[in-house]
C-alpha cells in the first residue's frame, strides 16, 4: 500500500447525491463500502467532513448573520454529518469513533490526539466533526492541523472533479488537468485547492494533498495502492 494512515476529507456537499439539499442514504452507503475496501487492506483512516449540505456559515453571513453565531451552526452541521457516516460505515461493520472539538458528550468522544492515534493503531476509522472548534476557520484548515496531528502520510480530498485543473473542467471542457503541481505552481496560477490558511499550513508541513474524484467507484482503493489518480500537490 502507498500509505500507512491517511486523512480524508470530504465536502458536506458530496453527501447531498442528487439531491438539492440534507443527506443521499445511497451515496453515503457508497463512501462507506468505499472506506471498508480500505480499512481491510490496513490502512489507517481519518476523516473529516463539511457541513455545507446542511448549513455553511459564510453564507449565513453574507444574508446578515454573526459570522460566528453561523460558523458554530456550521460546525454543529459537520457533527450531523459525522454521525451519519458513522452509521454508515458501522452497518457495514466498520468500527468507528466520533470525535468533536466541540464538547458533545452525550454522541462524541472530545478530541484527544492520544486517543484518536490509539483508536488508528486497533484499525477503527476516526471522524473529527466540529471543525477546529473555532469560528473564521473552515473544514479544510481542521483537515490539515488533525493530519498533521496524527502524522498522516498525506490528505486525500474526495472531490466531484477527477484532479485540479487550470480552469474549471465543468466549464471549460478544454480545461487541462495536472498530474502533479508544487505548491507554489498552485499559488502563482491561483488555483483552488483549498482555502489558503489550510493550503499554507499543508505546505509548510509538507503534508501532500492528493485531490481525486471520489465519487467514481473504486478510485480511493486504487489511489491508496499507488495507482496514479487525481492530482498530487506537494513541495516537489
Amino acid at each position: 500500500m502507498q500509505y500507512k494512515r491517511i486523512l480524508l476529507k470530504l465536502s458536506g456537499e458530496a453527501l447531498m447525491g442528487e439531491r438539492q439539499y440534507g443527506i443521499d442514504p445511497k451515496r453515503l452507503s457508497e463512501y462507506a463500502k468505499e472506506i471498508k475496501e480500505v480499512i481491510a487492506k490496513g490502512i489507517e483512516v481519518a476523516i473529516v467532513i463539511g457541513g455545507g449540505n446542511i448549513f455553511r456559515g459564510v453564507a449565513g453571513a453574507a444574508n446578515g448573520m454573526d459570522r460566528v453565531q453561523g460558523d458554530h451552526m456550521g460546525m454543529l452541521a459537520t457533527c450531523i454529518n459525522g454521525l451519519a457516516l458513522q452509521s454508515a460505515l458501522e452497518d457495514e461493520g466498520v468500527y468507528t469513533r466520533l470525535q468533536t472539538a466541540l464538547e458533545i458528550k452525550e454522541i462524541a468522544e472530545p478530541y484527544i490526539k492520544r486517543r484518536a492515534i490509539r483508536h488508528l493503531e486497533k484499525g477503527r476509522v476516526v471522524i473529527f466533526g466540529a471543525g477546529t472548534g473555532n469560528p473564521y476557520f473552515t473544514t479544510d484548515t481542521a483537515a490539515v492541523l488533525r493530519a498533521i496531528e496524527i502524522d498522516a502520510d498525506a490528505i486525500l480530498k474526495g472531490t466531484r472533479v477527477d484532479g485540479v485543473y487550470n480552469e474549471d473542467p465543468e466549464k471549460n471542457k478544454d480545461a487541462i488537468k495536472f498530474d502533479t503541481i508544487t505548491f507554489k505552481e498552485v499559488i502563482e496560477k491561483g488555483l483552488k485547492v483549498m482555502d489558503m490558511t489550510a493550503f499554507t499550513l499543508s505546505e509548510e508541513n509538507k503534508l501532500p494533498i492528493i485531490v481525486f474524484d471520489m465519487n467514481t467507484n473504486g478510485n480511493l482503493l486504487k489511489l491508496v495502492s499507488g495507482e496514479k489518480i487525481g492530482t498530487i500537490v506537494d513541495n516537489q
